[in-house]
Parts: structure tokens; sequence; C-alpha cells
């Protein structure tokens, strides 16, 4: 018996255009009794949008791969990169001469409005702070009492990303790197997972709720450990392998409407 439905967004949930389907929009307002939850490596403000429009607002949303979990005004759960490691990233990214976003909660900082950030603003309709990295370090520093970085995010030549990568890796083990493509390196605290923070979830909203209930759909390496953990675990075709080796179900490709055709199939 599926309780609730928790999905990835990118490369998930999203068309090619980045945006809900109306078959997508469709599967869900047949289910609408059913809880939502939108988890994903975006900010909370590019999350919100597509609760609207799945008429789901209400719902708690996972953001920062898990860093950070909200009900509405409420923060169910926070991690954030502590201010020293903020600094030696920011750095590893100038030295090599990557684009360095920085995030906190609805904040998103960037050096420019370079190709890079302009990317992200089409992918997500938010718009980000723009100020020098030394800036963003400095108002960091003087505001530790709202925490870290909920996340890093390096984007740039493929090369220069390699050797940043390598970099950022031999850091204190408290961070998780995560190459979400070849020209992407995502950097969130080490100790957080979809999967936790899906538990988390269940726990203080949906005690009722258990694991073994849930439906769960993704598609990239962050995805696994939520996959295997749900009673139904489902990749779409597009999916990385370490995805579909763990899912119970493979549905159709992320530009196909996938989730919405396992939907309109599975679930009453």
């Amino acid at each position: 018996m599926i309780q609730i439905i928790a999905t990835d967004i990118d490369g998930t949930l999203l068309d090619e255009h980045r945006s809900l389907s109306t078959e997508t929009l469709n599967a869900f307002k047949k289910v609408a009794h059913l809880p939502v939850i939108l988890i994903s490596a975006r900010m909370p403000q590019a999350m919100y949008y597509l609760q609207e429009l799945l008429n789901r607002s209400e719902m708690p949303v996972i953001c920062y791969n898990g860093a950070l979990i909200k009900d509405q005004d409420e923060v169910i759960y926070s991690t954030t990169i502590e201010y020293a490691l903020l600094e030696q990233l920011a750095q590893i990214a100038v030295n090599h001469n990557l684009h360095v976003s920085i995030y906190r909660d609805d904040e998103w900082f960037v050096p420019a409005l370079d190709f890079w950030a302009q990317r992200e603003i089409n992918n997500t309709r938010v718009q980000p702070i723009v100020q020098e990295v030394s800036d963003t370090l400095e108002y960091f520093k003087h505001t530790r009492e709202k925490g870290g970085a909920h996340k890093v995010m390096f984007m740039g030549d493929e090369v220069a990303m390699n050797l940043a990568f390598a970099k950022a890796e031999s850091l204190p083990s408290s961070l998780h790197l995560y190459r979400s493509k070849n020209t992407y390196t995502e950097i969130s605290p080490v100790s957080i997972s979809k999967k936790t923070a899906l538990e988390l979830v269940l726990q203080s909203k949906f005690p009722k709720v258990v694991i073994e209930n849930v439906v769960a759909f993704g598609d990239n390496y962050n995805d696994v450990e939520m996959i295997d953990a749900v009673g139904y675990g489902v990749a779409v075709s597009n999916a990385r392998d370490a995805v579909k080796k763990v899912a119970r179900f493979e549905t159709a490709h992320h530009k196909e409407h996938g989730v919405a055709l396992w939907i309109e199939k599975y679930v009453k």
C-alpha cells in the first residue's frame, strides 16, 4: 500500500523543458489523496513553485540533498558546511577559475551573472545575490549564528573540475562531493543523504507511515540510498546504472513522463 510519493526533480520529474508536463500534472491530480515530498539538491525557493503546480504547498520539502528540511516556515532539520571549510572550498574554485555558487537556506550567492549562473537561473527560476566571493565569505563570517553553507557548487571546465575535485576531496571527511555532471560538483555535509532526510520527515510529520509504503523516484547517484530503502523504488530509464541496480521498478525516460506513467499504472 503506497502512502507517500517522494521524488527527485531534475532528470526525474521534469520534462525536456525543465517543467512539469500536462501528463505529470494530471497524474498527480489523480492521486490528490497522497502526500508528495519533493527531494532535491535544489534550494527551497527553487522547489516551492513546483509544489504549487502540484497542489502540494502544505508538504515539507527536502533541500540540498537533505542538508535542509523545511515545512513551510518551520525548519525540521539543518546542517551546514562550517566556515573554515567554506573558505577553503571557495579558494579552490577561484584557483581553478571555476564558478562557485554558495547556498544557505533561500540565499544563493554568485560572483557574477556568467554563463553558469544564467544556466541555473533558467533551470531553477531563482535570482541569485551577485557579489565578489570575498564579500560572500565576509558575510558568512559575520553571520555564523545562522550556520555555514548548506551547499557549495563548482561549475566550469571539465579538466579544471577534475583538479578542483581532487583538491576538495583531500579536505576533511565532513564533506560529501557529488559530481552531478562532468562540469558540476555539488558539495554538502557528509552526514546527510536523501534517505536519512526522508526518514526524518516520516518520523516528524508522518509517524504512521512506514518506509516500506513509500514510493520514491530518482535518476542519479544521490538517489541510490533512497531508492534502495523504500518499498517502491523506481528508476527512470535515463537513470544511472547504480540507481537501476537497486530499484524495484523501472519506468520511462523523464522526457517521456516516466513518473506520471508509473503513477497511472500502479497508484490507486
